[in-house]
């Protein structure tokens, strides 16, 4: 059986490679091992960074809710637990949009709450 070399799909990899790696730093774009390396590194940490952005855009709406929740004398946890007891079923995100944008419908949804919590107590 005849030896394959793989010329032109070797370097149609390479061109691939490099065309994925153009604009890191140093030899991690031009060198052929460590452009590998920085490609598989960089894809792994996209895919954690994707998950972690869902998580900080979390934690940023829950820090927004909680200071809302303090103007209104009302801890954040005491305000969640209230909208499971109220059965009201909207996401922080809207929450957090909603206190910003719209404070008259986030007070009406705090004494929702309110009323929740003592019927619960």
């Amino acid at each position: 059986m005849p030896r394959v070399r793989k010329g032109a799909a070797r370097h149609q990899a390479k061109k691939r490679l490099f065309k994925s790696v153009r604009g890191f730093r140093g030899a991690r774009g031009k060198n052929l091992r460590l452009a590998k390396e920085a490609l598989v590194r960089s894809q792994v940490n996209a895919f954690t960074d994707r998950h972690r952005r869902k998580r900080d855009f979390r934690k940023l709406w829950i820090t927004r809710l909680s200071a809302a929740c303090a103007s209104r004398d009302i801890r954040y946890s005491q305000f969640i637990y209230g909208l499971k007891l109220a059965q009201i079923s909207i996401n922080r995100k809207m929450l957090s949009e909603m206190a910003i944008h719209d404070p008259q419908a986030f007070d009406k949804i705090v004494e929702l709450v309110r009323q929740s919590l003592e019927s619960a107590a």
